[in-house]
């Protein structure tokens, strides 16, 4: 599989083709498929709040580069795709330059999470914060994926910009919302246990999207401050996001433990909010439906995301951890649905998320959609005490630079390191192949569980460049999972598998 720019009407795009890639796979079954994650392997678009614009949908995120050193260095871009067709993305371009705020007319701070919401006057409000400032910054368009134009900053009728006055606290990841003549502005970061910060706040702005008519209140605890809340052990951390369904408000954020993103509900938007649960979690903590509840099957990290219906379906999007750090983060979707009280069960994540089913049981798969991935050592977070350093941990990276369209792999693959991919509709699949390069010998067991009998075993050996192995492995007909497991000496890195 390959993806390939092409330029129409002064807009760059990217389509994938079934071409020959850089690792020689050959993707025969893809271009109807969804996938996680939903963009190009070498796309790093993190903190993605997903809007409905006229029959599409638009995903604004922070971007973070490459094996970059900090988060979110490059500038704000837009992907796009019709709301029939989730597995038709579209590369909008540049909308922002982190040198389009008069605060930062040499580049040296990052642009963080962004949300956009549409103001009374029909056009598009991108809200964000600059690193090393603590206001809130606006910038406007005409159109949803448009070049953004700086507006302002989020002020108080007296004209002092919010998170400046004395008592303030300084503001974060805004999450905006518009009804009527006012818009909602949610923000806030608290880390553990930091008495300084006491939770995320809202504050209502008026129809110029710029000054303050309602000065900010708490509606979700920090930690220090959560004692008979309901929020005990996720407590407010940062990534505030907001969306309303019917007549409740769903505050949707990343908790104190990082990994997850929680939700509130209320009936008014500035108060009242309930803590609901966990939708989803970037290392499947929690989920105890195909492995222990407190079994990490991901290297996960901060999470950011919201939710969002797309014709008539709600999905959640999120982002994981990649290159063994957190500072190369891709984004994702899987499907979510709702409990008759308005409840959300918490979802697995996934590699085929907003396909709508699992994926064709035939065909090769780059490596890269791996949803899990652990090794015999156990760790949930990523770029933990520099194990991905030494090269213990199993990652999924790339070659090239930031930028390079170079198909994702995963590296580091030790003795007892697994890749999980989830799910396939399997029928009279009788051969399964890879393809591998690295100083390692030993075997793939293949697997349709994480702990579950080896269906079959590819032998593997040195090699300097990707080369494809098989064997005749029975896949059992019906949806499964695949796990694949290296056990051997060396470290191995996996660039595809292939079902025959």
């Amino acid at each position: 599989m390959e993806w390939r720019r092409y330029d129409s009407s002064n807009q760059t795009s990217f389509k994938r083709f079934e071409l020959q890639s850089r690792q020689g796979a050959v993707i025969n079954n893809m271009e109807k498929q969804a996938l996680n994650p939903y963009l190009p392997s070498w796309e790093y678009i993190p903190d993605g709040e997903p809007h409905v614009f006229n029959d599409r949908v638009y995903v604004y995120g922070s971007h973070d580069r490459f094996n970059g050193h900090v988060f979110c260095l490059n500038d704000y871009v837009c992907w796009s795709a019709p709301v029939h067709d989730l597995a038709d993305w579209q590369y909008e371009g540049v909308i922002y330059n982190k040198t389009d705020d008069p605060l930062n007319p040499d580049g040296s701070m990052c642009l963080y999470a962004p949300d956009v919401t549409v103001g009374p006057d029909g056009r598009y409000y991108l809200y964000y914060v600059l690193d090393k400032v603590s206001i809130v910054s606006v910038a406007v368009c005409d159109t949803p994926a448009g070049k953004y134009e700086f507006y302002g900053y989020v002020h108080y009728a007296d004209g002092t910009r919010l998170g400046e006055r004395e008592g303030d606290q300084p503001q974060f990841d805004p999450g905006v919302m518009t009804e009527g003549e006012n818009t909602y502005l949610y923000t806030g970061f608290c880390a553990f246990g930091d008495r300084s910060r006491k939770g995320a706040m809202a504050t209502v702005i008026g129809p110029d999207m710029l000054t303050i008519v309602e000065e900010p209140v708490i509606i979700a605890p920090s930690q220090p401050y959560s004692k008979g809340s309901g929020f005990e052990g996720h407590e407010f951390f940062e990534a505030p996001s907001i969306r309303k369904i019917g007549d409740t408000y769903y505050f949707i954020y990343s908790s104190i433990v990082m990994h997850e993103l929680c939700y509130a509900t209320s009936k008014h938007p500035t108060e009242g909010f309930v803590y609901q649960g966990v939708i989803i979690s970037n290392n499947d903590l929690h989920i105890d439906s195909y492995k222990p509840a407190n079994k990490p099957m991901y290297y996960g990290g901060n999470n950011h995301g919201s939710i969002v219906e797309i014709s008539g379906k709600w999905y959640i999007f999120y982002h994981r951890h990649t290159n063994g750090t957190s500072f190369s983060r891709q984004g994702c979707i899987e499907p979510i649905s709702f409990r008759s009280d308005g409840t959300i069960p918490q979802v697995e994540m996934t590699s085929c998320g907003a396909n709508g089913g699992a994926l064709v049981g035939r065909g090769e798969y780059p490596a890269y959609l791996a949803c899990n991935l652990f090794c015999n050592d156990e760790e949930p977070y990523s770029g933990t005490f520099g194990a991905w350093m030494d090269g213990r941990f199993p990652k999924i990276t790339q070659d090239g630079k930031d930028g390079d369209m170079e198909i994702g792999y995963i590296a580091n693959m030790r003795d007892s390191a697994t890749a999980g991919f989830k799910y396939f509709d399997c029928s009279g699949v009788q051969k399964v192949k890879i393809k591998v390069r690295g100083y390692c010998r030993g075997t793939f067991d293949v697997k349709t569980s994480w702990n579950g009998p080896v269906l079959g075993k590819i032998k593997v050996d040195f090699t300097n460049v990707w080369k494809e192995y098989d064997a005749d492995i029975a896949i059992p007909n019906g949806t499964h999972a695949l796990y694949f497991t290296f056990t051997g000496m060396g470290n191995a890195s996996l660039a595809s598998f292939i079902l025959e």
